[in-house]
C-alpha cells in the first residue's frame, strides 16, 4: 500500500499547477509517497492517483456550524480533580461554567468539556459521576445564552448521550469508539460530528514503552479503520474529525515524527484536530516542568500544525492562541501586497 503526504506550503509564490489542500489556506505541488516496503519518493501532483488527489483537495465540510476554510480553536474545559494541567480548578459546576463563558469570550469556537482525565496513569471514572460532572455544566452554559459549539470529551456512550441532550454539539472520543461499542450508534442517531483519536493502550498503560513499526503509517492505518467503522455505522465522513493522539501511547520522538508529518493525515479525507497543548514533551524540550507554564512551546507547535493545514487546535490557552493565529494569518494574507 502507498501513502501520500503532501509537501505543504503557504507562500504567495504559488505555481500554476499547485493544488489547494482540503479547501483551506495551504497548497502543495509535490507529494511524498510512503510505503512499508520501499524508500520514500517525491512525485509532482500531476502523478497523484485520482482517489488520493480527491481526498487531499476536497474542501472539508462545515463542522458544528464552523467553516473549516480557516483554523478553529477548541478550548479545553476539564471538569476533573486530576487532569495533568488544571485538575481540580474547574471541578465545581459554578467554576466550570464561569470558565466556559470566559473561553467563549476569549475566542474559543468549540468548548471541549471532559469529566474523566485520560492523562497517563489516570483512573477510570464511573459513568454516573462523569455525567454529573459534565451535563449540568453544558446545560448551564446553554441556559446562560452561550451559543458556542460544545464538545463532550468522553469514551462512554451514556455520557455522550446525556451531554448531547444537555446541549452539546459534538463528541470527542479519545478511544475512537474502541472503549464503548454503543458510542457509534449514539453519534449516528444524534447526527453529531465526532472526533476519533488514536491511542495505544489505555490511560493506565499507554506510556509503558510504546512501540510501533512505523508510527506515522501505523497511526494512519488505525484511523482509516476507525473512520471506516464510523461510516459503516451511518456517520458521514464529512462529520468525522481525526486526531493522531499526540502523547497518547507515544514517546517524545513518536510525537515529533507525527507532528512533522501531520499533512499525511489529510489523505483520510477528514478534518484534522491537533491537541498538543501543555503536553509533557513540550516541557521536556522546552525545559519547563510546570504544565501551566508551557504556553510558548504549545503555541510554537500549534502554529506548526496550522502550517500543515490542521483545521482545529485543541488548547488550554485560548486567548494566547487566538492572538498567535491572528498574527500568523495577517502575515499570510499580506504576502505579495
Amino acid at each position: 500500500m502507498e501513502y501520500f503526504r503532501p509537501i505543504v506550503m503557504t507562500d504567495a509564490a504559488r505555481p500554476a499547477d499547485a493544488l489547494t489542500l482540503a479547501g483551506g489556506w495551504c497548497w502543495f505541488d509535490r507529494v511524498e509517497v510512503l510505503s512499508r516496503s520501499a524508500r520514500p519518493q517525491l512525485i509532482p501532483v500531476r502523478d497523484l492517483p485520482a482517489a488520493a488527489r480527491a481526498a487531499l483537495t476536497a474542501p472539508r465540510a462545515a463542522l458544528a456550524g464552523l467553516d473549516l476554510s480557516r483554523p478553529r480553536l477548541m478550548g479545553i474545559l476539564n471538569v476533573t480533580p486530576d487532569s495533568f494541567s488544571d485538575g481540580g480548578r474547574f471541578l465545581a459546576p459554578d467554576a466550570a461554567t464561569a470558565q466556559g463563558r470566559m473561553m467563549a469570550g476569549a475566542g474559543a469556537e468549540i468548548i471541549d468539556i471532559g469529566g474523566e482525565s485520560t492523562r497517563p496513569g489516570a483512573a477510570e471514572v464511573a459513568e454516573a459521576e462523569e455525567i454529573s460532572r459534565t451535563a449540568p455544566v453544558i446545560a448551564a452554559l446553554r441556559a446562560g445564552g452561550i451559543a458556542t459549539a460544545i464538545s463532550i470529551d468522553t469514551r462512554k456512550a451514556a455520557v455522550a448521550q446525556a451531554a448531547l441532550a444537555a446541549g452539546a454539539s459534538m463528541v470527542n472520543d479519545v478511544s475512537a469508539f474502541g472503549y464503548d461499542a454503543g458510542m457509534a450508534e449514539v453519534v449516528a442517531q444524534a447526527d453529531a460530528p465526532v472526533c476519533l483519536m488514536h491511542a495505544q493502550g489505555t490511560p493506565q498503560t499507554m506510556q509503558d514503552d510504546p512501540q510501533y513499526d512505523d508510527v506515522a503509517l501505523d497511526v494512519y492505518d488505525y484511523l482509516a479503520e476507525r473512520v471506516a467503522l464510523a461510516c459503516a455505522a451511518g456517520i458521514p465522513r464529512a462529520r468525522i474529525v481525526v486526531d493522531p493522539g499526540i502523547g497518547f501511547g507515544k514517546t517524545l520522538q513518536h510525537n515529533l515524527t507525527l507532528i512533522r508529518g501531520l499533512s499525511l493525515f489529510h489523505g483520510l479525507g477528514c478534518a484534522i484536530l491537533l491537541g498538543v497543548s501543555r503536553k509533557k514533551f513540550i516541557g521536556t524540550i522546552g525545559g519547563e516542568a510546570q504544565a501551566d507554564r508551557r504556553a510558548p512551546g504549545s503555541l510554537a507547535v500549534a502554529l506548526a500544525g496550522v502550517a500543515q493545514g490542521a483545521q482545529i487546535l485543541r488548547v488550554h490557552d485560548v486567548w494566547e492562541t487566538r492572538q498567535a493565529l491572528a498574527l500568523w494569518r495577517s502575515l499570510l494574507e499580506s504576502e505579495g501586497a
